[in-house]
């Protein structure tokens, strides 16, 4: 098996260092998601994904994660095409299993958010040959003879298979060097929580969940991986835009937000606007401030986007308005 190229740190102190005068995230602690340059919420034009795509990689991010479900393929073959000139030794990639897509010429566009995408549908699987098709088409779609990380994807109504067929499917790559590292991707505590404990994954995607607006990781799930030494990524970190701007987008987990989310957004804004600081560049760090998080995922789909997540991770944040939001009410 070939030695393990990885972008983040198991161990070590906080990971900031001062530039210019303010705290910067390091960009090897930022992964780009693969979502939204697939289309999510609204089609995005060949050309437009990769400019987003192009705008990450001058950026210095290095990382990026896909799946078979963001755009039925989309995302995967429009990063493939990508890295196609790049060194590969110059990038990670993760990719998902869980979801086997087949062609279906009646496929209908916006299924599950996804608009512009290939007539394509997506059939859950977590049995082991499924888990191995799955990683054979998303090996053809990137361009790529193995991928750096295999996650299994939104496991939470087949836990007893995956933990029984997935996990030991993607156990066997490992062990061939087609990947490097296995683990979940998920959007529940209780069910990262499940996986952490009984399966043996190095790596640990959590969605929404550790958020300013949602901390339900916080207590049990970051302590518990830590102590297990599963790296931790945190995606999600804008809860699907109600902390961009809780008064043009209050949406929270892909669904319009519940009057009681909004509000609590639109208090930490207030927190922020009193400190001149955007709602988004706190929302943005505050991740990466847990000493058990190893990597933020930006969702950024744009060249515009992705410029604003890099501007809004250096925006300076003082340590008293970190105080207030830590003390202010979260999920």
């Amino acid at each position: 098996m070939s030695k393990r190229r990885t972008t983040i740190r198991p161990t070590g102190p906080p990971r900031r260092f001062r530039w210019c005068g303010i705290w910067r995230r390091r960009v090897n602690e930022i992964v780009l998601g693969g979502a939204g340059y697939a289309g999510l919420f609204q089609p995005v034009d060949a050309d437009s994904a990769q400019d987003a795509l192009t705008a990450a990689w001058d950026s210095g991010i290095r990382a990026f994660d896909t799946a078979p479900h963001y755009g039925a393929g989309l995302s995967e073959e429009r990063l493939g095409l990508f890295l196609r000139s790049k060194p590969r030794s110059e990038f990670t990639v993760s990719t998902k299993v869980g979801r086997l897509l087949y062609d279906d010429p009646g496929a209908p566009d916006g299924v599950d958010d996804f608009y512009g995408a290939p007539k394509r549908s997506r059939r859950l699987d977590y049995s082991a040959d499924g888990v191995r098709r799955s990683v054979e088409q998303s090996l053809r779609r990137l361009r790529l003879d193995r991928v750096d990380t295999l996650l299994v994807h939104d496991p939470d109504d087949h836990q007893a298979q995956a933990l029984a067929e997935a996990i030991p499917a993607l156990a066997r790559m490992r062990a061939e060097g087609l990947t490097s590292g296995i683990g979940v991707g998920v959007n529940h505590v209780a069910v990262a929580l499940r996986f952490v404990r009984e399966a043996p994954i190095d790596e640990l995607m959590i969605a929404g969940r550790y958020t300013l607006l949602d901390r339900r990781a916080e207590d049990e799930l970051l302590p518990e991986c830590a102590a297990r030494g599963i790296r931790v990524l945190v995606a999600g970190v804008l809860n699907s835009g109600v902390l961009v701007n809780p008064e043009q987008r209050p949406v929270f987990d892909y669904r319009p937000a519940a009057a009681e989310i909004v509000e609590r957004a639109r208090a930490l804004a207030r927190l922020c606007a009193k400190y001149e600081v955007p709602l988004r560049a706190a929302a943005l760090q505050f991740p990466g401030r847990h000493a058990a998080v190893h990597a933020t995922v930006l969702g950024a789909g744009s060249r515009d986007e992705i410029a604003d997540s890099i501007a809004m991770l250096e925006f300076p944040v003082p340590d008293e308005l970190w105080d207030e939001l830590m003390s202010s009410a979260a999920l």
